[in-house]
């Protein structure tokens, strides 16, 4: 009994530790003009899915990355999307004039620099990224 117990705890820290390690895999960040210094994952979603083009009182343009671990733990974490089905998302979008196709960058260098200086821009970076002239976001 004392070592099923123990084995449930090893078992439930573990799991845990995969939890975070799986969603610190990506940064949220955000241009200085954003507001908020933290943004709920069903808010996240919204913005990427242009359910909203504001957040917390501020106009904000999402940023997608062309591709890349970053890109595929965003989209599965947050978007529940693989790459080709938010692609298709889009072109829908577009198709029927209902939003355009979001700015997309090739690295998360690009990605810091073009959040940095666009007003209400939001995108995300690896975990290891550099994040100068941006605000990092806490998703809740």
């Amino acid at each position: 009994m004392k070592h099923l117990r123990w084995i449930l705890i090893v078992a439930a820290l573990m799991f845990c530790a995969a939890w975070q390690a799986r969603a610190g895999g990506v940064k949220v960040i955000a241009n200085p003009s954003v507001k908020a210094d933290s943004i709920s994952a069903g808010d996240l979603r919204s913005v990427f899915l242009e359910d909203a083009d504001t957040f917390s009182g501020s106009h904000v343009e999402p940023v997608l990355a062309r591709s890349g671990p970053a890109h595929e733990a965003f989209l599965k974490d947050y978007l529940g999307k693989n790459d080709s089905a938010l692609q298709a998302f889009y072109r829908s979008l577009v198709f029927t004039g209902k939003a355009s196709m979001p700015k997309m960058l090739a690295s998360d260098a690009d990605m810091v620099a073009y959040v940095a200086r666009t007003k209400g821009a939001i995108g995300y970076v690896s975990s290891s990224a550099s994040t100068d002239g941006v605000k990092t976001l806490e998703v809740k």
